[in-house]
């Protein structure tokens, strides 16, 4: 059974989303304000975090900003429609994704189960996968970890996946719709930024390679090429 923290001031919302994430099989644990959902993000192993924007004592951004410098446990951010300040703001901080309230709970429910599902490797998955280089990055599947010349990357369940994905496929254009399926498990809608910010959060945590040649190459209008 999947652990899922929510942190939300909505008292409401969070007993109907209780219900609706009980049902689907999955043990919630709730938190009110900022401060409390941190302390228990920090405590607790969770598969996964809905985070609000709007809380008491700390907001979503200083409760996920604080959680990063200590774990990397997969967050998605609930912010107000048509706030697209804050969806920006969340995914540059760290978060995997973002699903605007009101949201349908089918979305909700399809949102999570994607997020857990490319953070959370079944054990045959890490048994059949080795260590695997490129270059002077080596990356561990199983332990979702990259490493640049045996120094480790602190990089997020979501940038991992990008990473890896990317790798993988180096030398070839990955257009944009493909690699958001494969990466956020949803389709690329429009003026939806989630990717493109998945993407510079790694740039800037990816050091320079020592040919100077950029790690990731932008055909715009059509998606990205790993250079090998």
């Amino acid at each position: 059974m999947n652990r899922i923290l929510l942190i939300d001031d909505d008292l409401g919302l969070s007993e109907l989303l209780g219900q609706l994430l009980e049902l689907e099989g999955f043990q919630l644990t709730l938190a009110y304000e900022g401060k409390q959902g941190l302390e228990l993000a920090l405590a607790t192993d969770y598969d996964l975090i809905l985070l609000d924007v709007m809380l008491p004592k700390l907001n979503g951004f200083e409760v996920l900003r604080a959680l990063r410098q200590h774990k990397q446990t997969p967050v998605l951010m609930l912010t107000a429609r048509g706030d697209e300040i804050d969806r920006v703001v969340g995914l540059e901080i760290g978060a995997d994704d973002y699903l605007p309230k009101p949201f349908n709970d089918r979305e909700l429910i399809a949102r999570i189960r994607a997020i857990i599902r490319r953070s959370n490797l079944t054990t045959q998955e890490i048994h059949a996968t080795p260590v695997q280089e490129f270059g002077d990055l080596r990356l561990d599947p199983s332990r979702q970890e990259a490493y640049c010349n045996d120094q480790l990357i602190i990089l997020t369940g979501t940038e991992f996946t990008l990473l890896h994905t990317l790798a993988l496929h180096a030398g070839e254009l990955m257009n944009k719709e493909d690699l958001n399926e494969k990466v956020l498990g949803k389709k690329l809608m429009p003026f939806d930024r989630s990717l493109d910010m998945h993407l510079s959060n790694l740039r800037k945590k990816l050091p320079e390679r020592s040919d100077a040649r950029p790690r990731v190459k932008t055909i715009r209008g059509k998606g990205y090429i790993w250079l090998p």
